[in-house]
């Protein structure tokens, strides 16, 4: 009953502050500076909603008044494109994307629009040549020009990676810093269980007697860490790197024995994510272009004493997990591992999570092309919008480097199968 009174209140406010509806994500994905970003949804808590507001009815026009004019239509997110449209299409290697093509295909070959292509790419086996791969993109899918609900066809493209950080399974010595998994008392209300048309959203909080209240922030979890029901998994040895960890979702913990384990977004406490990089700057502590990743961490290494307050700055905590080992990248939201330099991060209501998209973009802090052919295969709570992706630079030091600094114009191609409609539509609806 207390669900569904929640969910049919926030039915109501939703049209109003759907920012306290909170979707899951791969990671947090664009921060707008140089921290990158999570592999978690950061999430605003519901507001308490004892009493739903009465919905006010709009009087009808008097006869002297004119009636207001009906919202124009947005643009269609998807129009058609021929390959000549696309810039720089010949000048990519095409093959270089086909292990991560190959890896959508292994999730969406059970679509029956996805199976004629990705039969046809199962028949070409591992390693065709970069002609035979260019051919199959030109026989089996079409193009399309992604544009914003304005029309315009430029967006914003970041970059994100794995970090590799030093941890131990024993508090001891330097490792004193908890890798928490997700906790037992920390409820996930799936708005769509109840309302369908809330399917997309879901909250995070807790019960507090026979209410349900937000989680604990960040720096409450700290002062109850031998309260807090989660499990410990690891600890880590540097503070600052543990949350890039965060930031980032997913990573690498190498221990004392040089042993290296993966691990990877289980949850997240459900408040919003704040930049501890425009907290410094607010802070008068750091210029804007100062507040980058390594311009943070040694801001830090001078003044540890005022570590808590500025990770306590942003309220978001992500929970971990342990995950297989592999060689492969972090697994995205689609499901699959991602590949480095050829897989992206994009908002689902406008782009097909596992499509292959074509991006044109410049390197980080310059104007050299990056041009290529990209798969959908992750999601992020900061990538939002038609043209918007994140672009997964792979794993370590350089590649953090490089994801640090990408904020770059770009715009995007959509390769569908051949007869697949994109839903328009449905897209639109969902927008707004």
């Amino acid at each position: 009953m207390i669900l569904q009174a929640l969910a049919r209140c926030l039915a109501r406010l939703a049209p109003l502050s759907s920012a306290v509806l909170i979707a899951a994500c791969a990671h947090q994905g664009g921060a707008p500076d140089a921290e990158t970003k999570p592999d978690c949804a950061p999430q605003r808590p519901c507001p308490a909603c004892p009493v739903c507001p009465a919905a006010r009815a709009t009087p009808a026009p008097r006869p002297t008044e004119t009636a207001p004019k009906p919202a124009e239509a947005a643009a269609p997110t998807l129009q058609p494109a021929t390959w000549s449209e696309i810039e720089a299409w010949a000048d990519d290697d095409p093959a270089a994307a086909w292990p991560a093509l190959r890896a959508s295909c292994s999730k969406l070959a059970r679509q029956a629009q996805w199976q004629v292509a990705c039969d046809a790419a199962k028949h070409l086996g591992a390693n065709p040549a970069s002609a035979q791969v260019r051919r199959f993109f030109e026989q089996h899918f079409t193009p399309w020009k992604l544009s914003n609900p304005d029309s315009t066809a430029e967006g914003l493209v970041t970059g994100y990676y794995e970090p590799l950080i030093r941890g131990s399974r024993s508090r001891a010595g330097r490792y004193a810093w908890p890798i928490h998994g997700a906790p037992a008392d920390m409820l996930t209300i799936e708005l769509g269980d109840i309302y369908p048309e809330l399917k997309h959203l879901r909250l995070r909080g807790r019960l507090a007697g026979n209410k349900i209240v937000p989680y604990w922030t960040r720096g409450q979890i700290a002062d109850r860490q031998g309260e807090l029901p989660a499990p410990v998994l690891l600890w880590a040895d540097d503070p600052i790197d543990l949350f890039f960890l965060q930031v980032q979702g997913s990573g690498r913990v190498e221990l004392p024995d040089g042993q290296r384990l993966r691990i990877g977004y289980a949850d997240q406490n459900g408040h919003p994510y704040q930049s501890i990089g425009r907290w410094l700057v607010a802070q008068g502590e750091l210029t804007l272009d100062q507040a980058s990743m390594d311009g943070i961490k040694r801001w830090a290494q001078e003044n540890p004493q005022r570590l808590p307050e500025l990770l306590n700055s942003n309220p978001s905590y992500v929970f971990f997990r342990e995950l297989p080992a592999s060689d492969g990248g972090p697994v995205g939201a689609l499901g699959v591992p991602l590949s480095e330099g050829r897989s992206i991060a994009v908002d689902p209501r406008y782009v097909p999570l596992g499509a292959p998209v074509f991006l044109s973009t410049t390197y980080p802090l310059g104007t050299r092309p990056l041009n290529r052919l990209m798969l959908a295969q992750d999601t992020g709570s900061a990538i939002k919008g038609a043209v918007r992706a994140d672009f997964f630079w792979g794993f370590g030091a350089e590649a953090g480097r490089q994801a640090g600094r990408m904020r770059q114009p770009g715009r995007m191609w959509v390769l569908l199968p051949k007869g697949m409609t994109p839903p328009n539509g449905a897209l639109n609806e969902r927008r707004g």
